[in-house]
């Protein structure tokens, strides 16, 4: 497959993509959580929110800030440990308005995020990819000079299914595979300390045999989160075992 150039990587030192092709995984919470490992490292990081259409990651950082902008291109909102974030959802004056948009704009739109924003010198930019295969996800895999694609899965098996769509796209726009995580594996009771597999065994041993990729662990079904992201606090966020798992796994792509 012959592909496009790719834009400039303008100075930033790494550029990785967060999806999974699966709606409703968690994976924009680990996006976010991803770069606040980062950021916590002193690294400096920025989230630029791909899901035109289902933006969330400002809100879960408490963002309401118009990014505003000149001729030398727009500034991204920056939350409280530093990191720049650029979603649509900045851009509406009201976050509840839906954006109805067909392809060729929702790909206009995930362009101009990454080439129009003083990023400036990133060391980490973590991109949060949509559901599916569609517009945005190939306009990212196409254009922008990823250097991995970190794949997240849940313990179910329609979504090792769809996330294997995922992979293969990748595959196919020859965009190196960084890992699988996978988000709400068991919920941990808070008075007796046992491990409650909601969603049933885990599906991901298989998942990872037909990938060949690196498995950086699985991230347990916490309540905490929910309500720290729902306040826009999810950078008060501090189980240990998530971060463990996150920055051990960002320390071997670095």
């Amino acid at each position: 497959m012959t592909l496009p150039p790719k834009s400039d990587r303008k100075q930033i030192k790494k550029i990785y993509a967060v999806g999974s092709g699966k709606g409703g995984v968690g994976k924009s919470s680990v996006t976010s959580l991803l770069a606040v490992a980062a950021a916590r490292e002193g690294k400096k990081t920025g989230i630029m929110d791909a899901d035109i259409t289902g933006p969330s990651i400002p809100a879960f950082f408490g963002l309401s800030t118009f990014p505003f902008g000149n001729a030398d291109g727009i500034d991204p909102p920056k939350t409280k440990l530093g990191i720049k974030v650029i979603s649509m959802n900045l851009l509406l004056d009201d976050p509840a308005k839906p954006v109805v948009w067909r392809g060729p704009l929702l790909g206009n739109a995930v362009t101009r995020f990454f080439t129009e924003v003083k990023w400036d010198d990133l060391d980490v930019l973590f991109i949060d990819l949509p559901p599916g295969t569609g517009d945005a996800v190939l306009t990212v895999m196409q254009t922008i000079p990823l250097d991995g694609f970190l794949l997240v899965t849940s313990p179910q098996e329609i979504a090792s299914l769809v996330v294997r769509k995922a992979a293969k796209m990748a595959e196919m726009l020859s965009i190196p595979l960084m890992g699988v995580v996978e988000n709400m594996s068991a919920f941990v009771c808070p008075d007796c300390g046992k491990r409650v597999e909601l969603f049933g065994k885990s599906h991901s041993p298989a998942l990872l045999e037909h990938l060949g990729t690196s498995f950086w662990g699985s991230l347990p079904l916490d309540p905490s989160l929910a309500e720290m992201a729902d306040s826009g606090a999810i950078e008060n966020y501090h189980n240990e075992e998530v971060f463990s798992v996150l920055t051990k796994g960002l320390h071997g792509n670095m």
